[in-house]
């Protein structure tokens, strides 16, 4: 009488793929939004009186008309709070929260992504194509229309907070949500006359290209730090 044959052993923790294979931002999608924001940006210094896209631009503030009361500006007041020196308050948080759990690579990836991209890079476009903003903005501006701050930052840190803090196959609802959130704030930068329409955009495209190659760059890092967590020795992997 022959016996069954005895199910194969479940493999065990060491051996089962590492879910930090899975961590890499995609650099061709990085590199595609930030040559977005390249050609707005030449579009603009190729003809700074009347770029390619002023008319846009002109339809849509019309469309951002007033009143500028009401929902939309409880709305738009709390993006412009979020997205200006009060919204450190966010990553600073989760800079802390990483300290705290030890996890450098992710605390070092965050950090690098908002120096580079949200100030040394919008800074250099704003002060680089220096455009002018549209006239008699609701809120206090700096220097510079585009591109938008506000935006970059929101994207950048939108994808660099799901990077880091969500798990690989819950991710697809976290990333429409920080589309929304990321469209609120072009909408929110608009209505209150701040920016251009086209400015948003390129914020948008910065945020997350510079945010998706940083990521991409510390892959690695991240790769090591999440095979620790999960027990595993990087050298055994």
């Amino acid at each position: 009488m022959t016996t069954a044959p005895s199910p194969a052993p479940a493999p065990s923790r060491r051996d089962r793929p590492s879910p930090a294979a899975r961590r890499s931002g995609p650099p061709a999608l990085g590199a595609l939004f930030l040559l977005v924001t390249a050609t707005l940006a030449a579009t603009v210094l190729v003809r700074p009186g009347r770029p390619v896209l002023q008319p846009l631009d002109d339809t849509w503030l019309r469309w951002m008309g007033g009143p500028h009361d009401g929902a939309y500006a409880v709305v738009a007041t709390v993006l412009d709070w979020f997205g200006g020196p009060l919204g450190v308050v966010v990553p600073v948080g989760l800079l802390v929260f990483l300290a705290v759990r030890k996890r450098w690579p992710s605390l070092f990836c965050l950090l690098t992504a908002y120096l580079v991209g949200n100030v040394l890079v919008v800074q250099a476009l704003k002060y680089g194509v220096d455009r002018p903003r549209p006239a008699d903005p609701l809120v206090r501006v700096d220097h510079g229309s585009f591109p938008s701050g506000h935006t970059a930052g929101t994207a950048l840190l939108v994808v660099i907070a799901i990077a880091l803090l969500v798990p690989a196959g819950r991710r697809r609802g976290w990333w429409a949500a920080g589309a929304v959130l990321t469209l609120a704030m072009m909408w929110s930068r608009t209505w209150l006359h701040a920016h251009w329409l086209s400015d948003t955009l390129a914020g948008a495209t910065t945020g997350a290209g510079m945010a998706l190659l940083v990521w991409w760059a510390f892959t690695p890092l991240l790769n090591r730090e999440e095979l620790t967590r999960d027990g595993r020795s990087p050298q055994t992997a």
